[in-house]
């Protein structure tokens, strides 16, 4: 075990949070580097270690078996804005103004980010890391809610939400590609642009400062373009494989190509052993396409389980055993506290999520029983308005669209949610009061801009 390991576990063994006696008494180079990927609308059978069909993915493997696995983890949503939301500020992200999707067409955009709320990199910054994030960003396009105005140091990627075309980078024809504040117009595929990026500032990155990168891909999302010479691979390794699916597959396998090269480029450094990983998505997988949610009922859209059960790890060499397994419930939110503690950082406002630090190293935590929402409001269809799920225990309220009667189901007993349970039950009327409660709360939380006051109205 090297010597970073052995400080970091007497200082957990003396204080509240893991690492926080570290960061008062030690220096920068004590600290973890912290790496956090976040795939977009990666399913949670689509990993050959997820029991994936005719994928490979030995990188993002090599995590999920060098480190924890969490079994039982969920996107805050089951739509992207909103999980990251979550992930960046620790809350629901209907309590940070975002229950929805942020677009580029202002008539179509279901949320805007807290200009108020603290972000992680915010909180890290004050224990003096450099925080960056390459890729997708989709929490706002303009001031004050862009990367370097919410805590970010260093930007470079995609401001939006999904790519027209992941070779040109484009919206609905507008470029929101930038470095920092400046638009740039970069050639080739994005999830190799992201990847090489990534490597460039690991390998140019201060050594005097621990980092915090947030490395956010837009693959596998729509629209499915890998690389011709990935998809030739599957085709031929396959055979008779639909094409359509061979598309999706390549698409999966050459975004864990390139996440090998920043994992390589962490060991070539010499940081990797000093450097947190974390992997997940930010919702399931959209069946349409080809995704694979495994036995999961539904897909990304859908408040079923399919659309918020995630592949979660995370990896820490010399500290969290190989091969370890979190059955506990965890949300992406709560890595918000887990990070701050790990690096450090005194929390001092209201969050929603939890530390899961000490289940990871000590299994010393329940989390199952605690109250958890999810929320999703959108437009077409669904008309603006919000549904939800709540979840207590083995317990799940669902509302799977605004204009659907709310189910309960027994997710232990019926992880497929195929038998709702009858209304009348006490944990029917408990649930939906105590997601009354929440509505109630987030009502105070505006999720639209008042464009009136910006045009001077």
């Amino acid at each position: 075990m090297n010597r970073i390991a052995k400080s970091f576990i007497l200082a957990s063994l003396s204080c509240v949070g893991g690492y926080s006696a570290l960061a008062a008494e030690g220096n920068n180079r004590e600290k973890p580097n912290i790496l956090f990927i976040l795939a977009d609308d990666l399913g949670y059978g689509d990993l050959s270690c997820q029991g994936g069909k005719n994928i490979q993915t030995p990188n993002i493997d090599m995590l999920f078996n060098k480190g924890v696995r969490f079994t039982n983890f969920y996107a805050n949503c089951t739509v992207s804005s909103p999980t990251r939301s979550s992930l960046m500020t620790g809350c629901y992200p209907d309590m940070v103004g975002v229950p929805g999707v942020i677009r580029t067409d202002n008539t179509n955009s279901w949320g805007y980010f807290l200009p108020g709320a603290v972000t992680l990199p915010d909180m890290l910054k004050t224990a003096g890391y450099q925080t960056s994030i390459i890729g997708k960003w989709h929490l706002g396009l303009e001031t004050p809610n862009t990367p370097n105005e919410r805590g970010f140091d260093y930007f470079k990627g995609f401001l939006g939400d999904m790519m027209d075309d992941y070779w040109i980078h484009r919206r609905h024809g507008k470029n929101y590609m930038r470095f920092n504040e400046t638009e740039i117009d970069p050639q080739g595929h994005a999830t190799d642009l992201f990847s090489d990026w990534a490597v460039d500032y690991i390998e140019k990155g201060k050594d005097d400062a621990p980092f915090f990168l947030y490395l956010a891909y837009n693959a596998p999302h729509m629209p499915i373009q890998p690389p011709k010479e990935w998809l030739e691979k599957v085709m031929k390794r396959e055979g008779m494989i639909d094409e359509k699916l061979a598309k999706y597959i390549a698409l999966i396998e050459h975004l864990d190509a390139g996440i090998g090269k920043v994992i390589d480029a962490l060991k070539k450094s010499g940081k990797y052993e000093n450097t947190i990983i974390i992997f997940s998505s930010d919702n399931g997988g959209l069946l349409s396409i080809g995704a694979s949610n495994g036995s999961l009922r539904g897909g990304k859209h859908d408040l079923y389980e399919g659309g918020i059960k995630v592949p979660t790890c995370m990896v820490w060499e010399g500290i969290i055993n190989p091969g370890s397994v979190s059955n506990q419930l965890g949300l992406t939110m709560d890595f918000f506290p887990t990070i701050c503690a790990l690096g450090g950082v005194k929390i001092s406002h209201r969050i929603d999520g939890i530390n899961l630090w000490p289940e990871i190293i000590d299994k010393n935590i329940k989390t199952g029983n605690r109250m958890v929402y999810f929320m999703r409001r959108e437009g077409g269809t669904t008309g603006g308005l919000c549904h939800y799920a709540v979840r207590n225990g083995p317990y799940k309220l669902v509302q799977n669209t605004p204009y659907e009667e709310l189910q309960l189901f027994n997710i232990e007993s019926d992880p497929f949610e195929k038998e709702p349970i009858d209304v009348n039950q006490e944990q029917y009327k408990k649930l939906k009061f105590e997601l009354s409660q929440h509505i109630r709360k987030s009502g105070i939380i505006p999720w639209q801009k008042d464009e009136t006051k910006s045009k001077g109205h």
